[in-house]
C-alpha cells in the first residue's frame, strides 16, 4: 500500500473493508483502520460471533504486493485482556488470520500490477 500512488492506499482500504466482512463467519464484525504510523499496515479489530464476548486485534502488515505479515495484538472477553493460548481461543486466532490471508489473495488484483 505505500505507494506514490495516493489513490492506491485508499482504494486498498476501501476494498479491504468491502471484503473481509464476507469471509468472517456469519454473524462476527470488524473494523478495519489504517495505521497512521505507517500506510502499509492496517490495524484489524474483530468481535466474535454469539455471547463469547471475545474480540481480537491484528496488525496487518503488506510486506510487498502479494505478501503480509498478520500479528495478534491483544485478545479480549468483556473488554478485558483474556489468555490467548487456550485451545479455543488459538483455534479462533488461526481462523481470523486464515481469512485474513485470504483477503489479501483476494485484493492481490489491486495490490499486484
Amino acid at each position: 500500500m505505500n505507494t506514490t500512488d495516493t489513490k492506491k492506499p485508499t482504494e486498498l482500504f476501501t476494498a479491504w473493508n468491502e471484503t473481509l466482512p464476507h469471509l468472517l463467519n456469519d454473524g462476527d464484525s470488524v473494523n478495519i483502520q489504517l495505521d497512521e504510523a505507517n500506510s502499509s499496515r492496517l490495524r484489524i479489530h474483530i468481535n466474535a460471533a454469539g455471547h463469547s464476548g471475545y474480540t481480537f486485534d491484528f496488525t496487518c502488515l503488506y510486506v510487498d504486493d502479494r505478501e503480509v505479515k498478520v500479528e495478534l495484538v491483544d485478545v479480549e472477553k468483556d473488554g478485558v485482556h483474556v489468555d490467548e493460548h487456550t485451545e479455543i481461543i488459538q483455534s479462533l486466532i488461526e481462523d481470523y488470520v486464515r481469512h485474513i490471508h485470504e483477503c489479501t489473495q483476494i485484493l492481490q488484483r489491486i495490490t499486484h500490477h
